[in-house]
């Protein structure tokens, strides 16, 4: 049994005033005090006095096969299965040193996350996967490279199956075209309405959740209109920008659909050729889809953090921290920026009866971060320790 206490604390859903002592026993949180509560006489404390203590991060969107060169996505069939695994073990290290202990993968190559997933029972010192194995694409469409290419209702109901029977966590379906896709187009839908609702239908019916790709403004309607549970990027990219309507707003909240608008770049980092002509072309840039996803928060839109990791140089495996820093300068409160990377991202998750909080009873995933991340969250950019199931994997 051991403790750690910090000068101040987040325990998922709010600030913990004062600071807190979280004691640990086993895989388990044993028990949460304030921080002028003495630890238990039989255990190791281990003192931060100036550092915050919150649950371990929660990546919602992440590629483990990418290996965050150019053309990630693309030179996937290329990869020998034991290139991927090398690739998928270098991802999950690098995302547990920003403090990250649980990833969704939203993407792979081979159902290779999803395998991994699968043979880590007992495994400590990394983080855990959750994972949604080849994204449902169309022929020829968005991330076509991982496998999951389908034509017609009949393809996609046999898609939704095999993704049912091997137990993903989630299925993903491209609703639009991508940037790392060389021939799609991120403004154009990939399906028909028909068959976006089809593909909710069937997972429903088979107990899961669907999350949508949506770049471009008429697939985040269709999407929508389709009753998905999430949308990723949700960027409603027109060829004038950026365009979200109050209406659009209140059915996205209305809805309950959980939005991850995949913030979080490497500081410093150049966009791709594409995505720059796509920047240069629209006018869109990286400070107004800040505010766009500020505002649609303050409107109550339900949003997590994921940052797309291992896509691009530019969203390698590691920098998670940008993806909730990327909030906060749109607009959104520190407190409010974290619950998007903790609690909310674990309820999203469909695991937040273990994660995302600090709570008697949960996984002892724990972070702790140089400084107040309560009151600045670039604070996570200094990770000082983590804890996963209460393996101390970094000090």
């Amino acid at each position: 049994m051991w403790a750690i206490r910090a000068r101040w604390a987040f325990d998922g859903e709010r600030v913990v005033p004062g600071g807190a002592v979280v004691v640990v026993d086993g895989d388990r949180i044993v028990g949460v005090e304030s921080r002028d509560v003495p630890a238990p006489t039989d255990c190791q404390l281990i003192d931060f006095p100036a550092a915050t203590l919150l649950p371990g991060l929660i990546n919602t969107h992440v590629h483990l096969c990418g290996d965050s060169e150019l053309d990630a996505l693309e030179r996937l069939p290329g990869f020998s299965d034991d290139e991927l695994a090398a690739v998928i073990d270098d991802a999950l290290e690098r995302e547990l040193t920003a403090g990250v202990t649980t990833v969704r993968d939203l993407g792979d190559r081979r159902w290779a996350v999803l395998d991994r997933r699968d043979q880590r029972s007992g495994v400590v010192g990394r983080p855990e996967i959750l994972a949604s194995g080849p994204p449902i694409t169309s022929v020829g469409g968005h991330c076509w490279a991982m496998g999951g290419e389908m034509a017609g209702i009949d393809q996609l109901r046999d898609a939704v199956r095999e993704r049912a029977d091997r137990k993903v966590d989630v299925v993903k379906v491209m609703a639009s075209g991508g940037n790392m896709t060389p021939g799609t187009d991120v403004m154009a839908c990939q399906f028909s309405l028909d068959e976006m609702r089809f593909v909710v239908d069937e997972a429903h019916r088979h107990g899961l959740g669907v999350t949508a790709h949506a770049h471009g403004l008429p697939a985040v309607e269709q999407a929508i209109e389709a009753w998905v549970d999430g949308i990723e990027h949700c960027g409603c990219i027109t060829p004038h920008g950026f365009e979200m309507s109050d209406d659009l707003i209140s059915r996205l909240r209305d809805q309950r659909i959980a939005v991850c608008p995949t913030l979080g770049v490497k500081p410093g980092a150049v966009p791709p050729p594409r995505i720059a002509e796509l920047m240069a072309r629209t006018g869109i840039t990286l400070e107004a889809r800040q505010r766009l996803v500020g505002r649609s928060h303050a409107a109550g839109v339900l949003i997590v953090s994921g940052d797309d990791a291992g896509v691009s140089a530019g969203k390698p495996h590691g920098v998670f921290a940008e993806a909730v820093i990327g909030l906060q300068a749109g607009g959104v409160a520190p407190p409010d920026a974290l619950v998007t990377a903790t609690s909310v991202a674990a309820d999203v998750c469909a695991i937040g009866n273990r994660k995302g909080r600090l709570r008697v009873g949960f996984d002892a995933d724990l972070l702790v971060v140089d400084g107040d991340a309560t009151s600045d969250v670039s604070a996570l950019r200094s990770v000082l320790m983590v804890a996963t199931k209460g393996h101390i994997a970094i000090s």
